[in-house]
């Protein structure tokens, strides 16, 4: 991929991925003012609905109260007017019973009067019972037998016995007493005498006249309608009362302008019916709430949900607690909610996470395909290397070869057997060099294929990298090498391929020799711990960045040598070696340092 091309792709996604971005904010500011206008909206319809029920209250409570007053009112006149219809009857039976004494007085008189008549008009009148006049009347039926002691003037037939007498004359007694009428019957019954023959007879005198009794009837009649009028007005002025007086009276109240807003709200109710409002629609977070006057800044009541008490015109709701008030001053609720803000956000706690986890796939998708985009890069770029390294190392000995050929068709080398020698044995030289070549590039592709088969067997490194050694002796003496082996190890045996694990040291060792500008100083040092063996292989050489060191194992990447360019190489040693070790459960590290040397270490299970 060319520069431009690769900086053009950038640009485009890095454009798209901020064009996300910003629509992801855009989408969740969005999202925030929605939230934001539906929970005003909540709490608006819930102060509107918390008022409405506060001026019902207000209104039921003065209902309430005057119907309590109206009810204690009728129960005090109810038990006033019993109080006064017991004295109404009271007062009937006291003059009833005054009556009822001018009345017996009025047939004492009369009785009295009767009797006088009767002495005066018969002789000996004697006042009988009802049983013996019952007797007297049964036995002869009209007729009387009554035997008389008497003195009588045969001539005149004037009866004899009394005397006249000349001194003061008082009225006899009288023969009826008040006491005594209760005791009497109906009718009086009178045993005389005919003043003319003397015969016996009967005279009656009713107990109470006709007329006397019609009289007193009529009397008590009058009376009885006087107490009844009496009660009936007493009914008449008493208290009594309807829904539409009591709701017109209340509504007079209401109309009333010296009562102040704070007798006119429960408080309590206030707060308890704004709790529940606010749970009724979906609101779970503590309102701060205040009550003030309206036409001047004066807090009546207040009810904070934080120490700071603060009502932010951001987070604060109003309304007029009696907006249709126009007698009185209306009052104002403020309610007002200090964690809105985070409240909302947590709302939005699904949304956030959503867009959130949205634009970190986006920015992964979009490092990733950079970073792809760069390994691809800097792996043609490699390889580009690797072909380049490889077209030189095959082309060295297959021009070598050509020339050894060459020299072959000539008689005069022919007939020279130790020149003809000479040339065959280049020739298998280069021809060895070139199949390790080849070799080492199938093994790196059977390794990234996971084809290459392990032999493996009981190895023991200590000796397997004296072997390695005595096999790069002419290499190493070649830049003169200095080679100091530790072999510290009391058990050096592994489980794994030989052929491989030599390979593995043969890397780490030429590229020891062939990264030393000086004589190469390397160091082999073999120990143990509990379970594994310590392999390190050290040099002084050019040393590393940490940059390189973190790529060292990477595929085709070669460390740069500067003004030194006689270090062949393929770049894929080293990832041979990582991938034989992780193939023996075993890690390699390496530690280096610019200008001072470079040590790798790898540990094997034992």
């Amino acid at each position: 991929m060319k520069k431009r091309s690769f900086w053009l792709i950038t640009v485009l996604m890095t454009v798209a991925l901020l064009g996300v971005f910003v629509m992801q904010l855009y989408y969740i500011r969005e999202s925030y003012k929605l939230k934001s206008q539906l929970f005003d909206e909540q709490v608006n319809q819930t102060l509107s609905t918390v008022v409405n029920k506060i001026q019902r209250r207000n209104v039921a409570d003065h209902l309430t109260r005057k119907d309590a007053e109206n009810k204690l009112k009728q129960i005090q006149d109810s038990r006033q007017r019993a109080l006064d219809i017991k004295d109404l009857r009271q007062q009937y039976m006291q003059e009833a019973e005054l009556r009822q004494a001018e009345r017996e007085n009025q047939i004492e008189t009369y009785l009295n009067q009767q009797d006088s008549i009767i002495r005066v008009s018969y002789r000996a009148p004697n006042v009988i019972s009802e049983r013996e006049y019952t007797s007297l009347t049964s036995k002869n039926g009209d007729k009387l037998d009554l035997q008389m002691d008497a003195y009588i003037d045969i001539k005149s037939l004037i009866l004899k016995g009394y005397s006249m007498r000349s001194k003061p004359f008082s009225a006899p007694p009288k023969t009826f007493e008040f006491k005594s009428l209760q005791n009497l019957p109906d009718t009086l019954r009178y045993l005389v005498f005919d003043p003319r023959d003397g015969s016996p007879g009967f005279a009656n005198v009713p107990k109470i006249p006709t007329d006397l009794d019609k009289k007193f009837k009529r009397d008590d009649e009058i009376a009885k309608k006087k107490l009844e009028l009496k009660i009936a007005a007493l009914g008449k002025d008493t208290f009594s009362y309807n829904r539409l007086s009591m709701v017109e009276d209340v509504s007079k109240e209401l109309q009333e302008t010296n009562v102040p807003i704070y007798k006119r709200i429960n408080f309590d109710s206030l707060g308890s019916i704004l709790r529940a409002e606010l749970l009724a629609n979906n609101i779970t977070l503590a309102p701060s709430y205040r009550v003030s006057l309206a036409k001047k800044d004066s807090t009546i009541f207040m009810m904070a949900a934080n120490v700071k008490g603060e009502f932010l015109p951001g987070n604060t709701y109003k309304i007029p607690l009696f907006g249709n008030d126009i007698f009185r001053d209306p009052g104002m609720l403020f309610v007002s909610f200090p964690d809105k803000s985070s409240a909302i956000v947590a709302n939005l706690s699904a949304t956030l996470a959503s867009s959130v986890g949205l634009l970190l796939v986006l920015v992964f998708i979009f490092s990733y395909t950079l970073y792809a985009i760069l390994k691809q890069k800097k792996i043609s770029e490699m390889k580009t290397d690797f072909i380049n390294n490889m077209t030189h190392e095959f082309k060295t000995p297959v021009a070598t070869i050509m020339i050894a050929s060459e020299a072959l068709k000539d008689p005069e080398v022919t007939e020279d057997k130790a020149r003809l020698k000479r040339l065959a044995g280049i020739i298998y030289d280069e021809n060895v060099r070139l199949g390790s070549h080849i070799e080492r590039v199938l093994s790196i592709a059977r390794l990234e294929k996971g084809e290459l088969n392990m032999e493996n067997a009981e190895v023991d490194m200590n000796d397997l990298i004296m072997i390695v050694l005595d096999s790069m002796e002419l290499q190493l003496q070649k830049r003169n090498a200095v080679i100091t082996v530790n072999t510290n190890a009391e058990n050096a045996v592994v489980f794994g391929d030989e052929l491989h694990l030599s390979n593995v040291i043969y890397n780490l060792i030429d590229n020891a020799n062939k990264y030393s500008t000086d004589i190469p100083d390397i160091t082999i040092t073999t120990r143990n711990t509990s379970k594994h063996l310590i392999i390190e292989i050290a040099d002084k050489g050019i040393g590393m960045t940490k940059e390189q060191a973190r790529r060292i194992f990477d595929q085709f990447y070669r460390v740069p040598t500067g003004n030194l360019h006689d270090v062949k190489g393929f770049g894929l040693g080293l990832n041979y070696v990582q991938d034989i070790i992780k193939k023996l459960n075993g890690t390699v590290k390496v530690s280096s340092e610019k200008d001072k040397g470079t040590t790798f270490e790898i540990s094997l299970p034992l």
